[in-house]
């Protein structure tokens, strides 16, 4: 072989070598990605490999960068997850786009998969709560728990820890006025007071109290917490009236304490302060702070918007806003949004609908941990009744409501570094 040819065989080899793609990017943009919400179990998956992903935050939607496998590919092909191939060259151009000053964007190192836990009782359906039920489509893994493993410290056990739609005060949900005769209420009521007892409690209020206080011990260690509709005010409340009884004798079978109010202590809560809770067993409301009975937005306008932060400063709320849009649409629960009035200065509100002064997505740190409010109970079904039928989401296989619920599920993954200040 002439000295010619052997030349242009090395600059071949090192042509093919240089453009040999070592990268998957998985777009997250509304024109390209056919399955956002399978995207994160994509992603989840390749860091259960052991494997680092480079979330690239602002960058076509939040899109994720993986390193190329085969079976990355066939994962992504299975699932209907949209993938571009990247050469190394291609990715240190997104990557030096993505670091210039000028460019409001950050690449977030991936580092875990996280351990997650559902607090929920084994009577509730799945599709009674809207983050088990895109966990499960997006085909990542949980645990269930409930009070048992709560009061016995089995939090530790779990990076990141969802509330199901609790009533943390001991009143059932509110649904004494319309369900009381109902026999799922019946069992649920009586199945909450056998477990109480069981447990060394006299009454489910105080059971729930003590529940509570072990939820904020495990954030304010350094737990992530997630929580929707009625577990977020409701969990706030039980905080602030830790030691006051404010439950009616429907409830606990004795009397409220006479004005119990004017010994809520505000100072204990999460998220909310200077509520006034809602007396009558007969109103399905717990507190002020939630703006169901007070909106007045007709559901074709309902939409909320998502706030815009820098990713480079701040991306924590980056993170947990990344999205395809930042309209989202609205939906209602039993709590569906939460009067701004009501919200403490340090909480950031990071979706709202500020014409009708209600904040629909809120975030905060307690202790060394983080937690983050919902409003409303399902995405894509837009008033939720019990015994209403599932969520289909193989019908909203791109929802923007339910990727915010995924952006917190891969919060804790995040590579963690001091804040910038």
């Amino acid at each position: 072989m002439t000295m010619k040819k052997i030349v242009l065989c090395i600059v071949f080899v090192m042509s093919f070598a240089f453009a040999k793609a070592s990268y998957i990017l998985i777009p997250m943009d509304a024109e390209t990605q056919k399955e956002h919400l399978k995207a994160y179990g994509i992603t989840y998956w390749t860091l259960d490999q052991n494997l680092k992903v480079k979330w690239l935050l602002n960058y076509r939607g939040g899109s994720f960068l993986l390193p190329d496998t085969e079976d990355i590919r066939k994962e992504c092909t299975i699932r209907g997850v949209s993938y571009e191939v990247l050469s190394d060259g291609a990715a240190t151009e997104i990557l030096t786009e993505i670091e210039s000053p000028s460019q409001n964007m950050e690449a977030v190192i991936l580092e875990k998969a996280p351990k997650i836990a559902v607090y929920t009782p084994d009577s509730k359906v799945p599709w009674d709560d809207a983050v088990t039920m895109v966990l499960s489509y997006a085909e990542i893994p949980y645990k269930t728990i409930y009070d048992k493993e709560v009061l016995s410290d089995q939090l530790i056990l779990y990076d990141w820890l969802h509330l199901h739609h609790e009533d943390f005060t001991g009143q059932y949900g509110k649904f004494y006025r319309a369900y009381r005769s109902a026999p799922w209420y019946i069992k649920e009521k009586q199945e909450a007071e056998a477990l109480a007892q069981e447990l060394g409690y006299a009454k489910v209020s105080e059971e729930k109290r003590d529940v509570s206080l072990k939820i904020r011990d495990y954030v304010v260690g350094g737990g992530f917490m997630f929580a929707m509709c009625s577990a977020t005010d409701s969990f706030d409340i039980a905080l602030a009236a830790e030691g006051v009884d404010i439950c009616e004798p429907m409830f606990d079978g004795d009397p409220s304490e006479s004005s119990y109010q004017s010994k809520i202590d505000y100072q204990k809560t999460f998220a909310f302060k200077d509520f006034i809770l809602e007396r009558s067993p007969m109103v399905y409301e717990f507190s002020s702070i939630d703006m169901t009975r007070k909106r007045n937005i007709n559901f074709k306008t309902d939409y909320f918007t998502l706030k815009d932060y820098s990713a480079k400063w701040d991306p924590i709320p980056t993170m947990l806003c990344q999205n395809h849009t930042a309209l989202v649409k609205g939906f209602m629960g039993q709590t569906t949004s939460y009067d701004a009035e009501t919200i403490k200065s340090n909480v950031l509100v990071m979706g709202e609908n500020r014409t009708n002064g209600e904040a629909r997505y809120i975030h905060g740190i307690k202790g060394k941990g983080f937690f983050t409010f919902y409003g409303g109970h399902d995405p894509e079904d837009y008033q939720h009744r019990v015994g209403d039928p599932k969520t289909e989401l193989e019908l909203h296989p791109n929802s923007p409501g339910y990727r915010l619920i995924l952006n917190n599920v891969l919060f804790p993954a995040a590579r963690k570094k001091k804040q910038k200040t």
